[in-house]
């Protein structure tokens, strides 16, 4: 039993942080790509955060190389999902989802900048709020292959992965306290969310 008291006793709280820490953001990232309900970007901006607080020297690569392999394996089961949905007569459930979180004039706008940019605005889609379903059912429709659409959504998850990683950097680094800098984080991830949607509010009111 010493060498059980010695590992317990070389393990230090930051470790063990780490061992549960990146499983969840992992699952988490996962479920919120299949799901769009959980929010993402605040989760890797405020994982982020932790890691530039952390001593160990690949925290914040791991952070990186965790949510976009999670963004990325999550966004390809959604796409063979609705590939399956729009094989068959009676559709499916995740089909469905993806087609009611995509309004008629989103995706018409989708499906026209994909017809004229292609990959790029696979690309893109992920950087702006709410544009990954209606780009994601333009590929369907557009019937992609999903090789096809998997190599542009790889670079679109490592943008999309550094974008929040980077506002969680800028969080952490402004105030010495982790909890004080995932606030921040949020905040922030929560204000370029909602910023589009506004602007288009005062526009139209204007």
């Amino acid at each position: 039993m010493s060498w059980i008291a010695a590992a317990t006793a070389t393990t230090s709280p930051e470790s063990a942080q780490q061992a549960i820490g990146y499983p969840s953001l992992f699952l988490l990232v996962l479920f919120g790509a299949l799901v769009p309900v959980i929010p993402t970007g605040a989760l890797v901006s405020s994982a982020a955060v932790v890691a530039f607080h952390q001593t160990a020297p690949f925290a914040m690569a791991l952070v990186f190389v965790t949510a976009s392999l999670a963004a990325f394996l999550g966004d390809v089961a959604l796409y063979w999902l609705g590939r399956r949905g729009m094989g068959s007569k009676n559709g499916s459930r995740w089909l469905e989802a993806i087609r009611s979180r995509a309004p008629e004039e989103r995706l018409a706008q989708a499906q026209d900048k994909l017809a004229h940019h292609g990959v790029t605005v696979l690309v893109l889609s992920r950087m702006v709020p709410a544009g990954r379903i209606p780009v994601m059912l333009a590929c369907l429709l557009a019937e992609w292959p999903i090789r096809r659409f998997a190599r542009g959504n790889a670079p679109a998850c490592l943008a999309w992965a550094l974008t929040y990683q980077l506002i969680g950097i800028l969080g952490g680094s402004l105030f010495p306290e982790p909890w004080e800098g995932v606030v921040a984080a949020v905040v922030l991830t929560v204000v370029i969310s909602v910023a589009p949607s506004l602007w288009k509010r005062v526009r139209a009111a204007g």
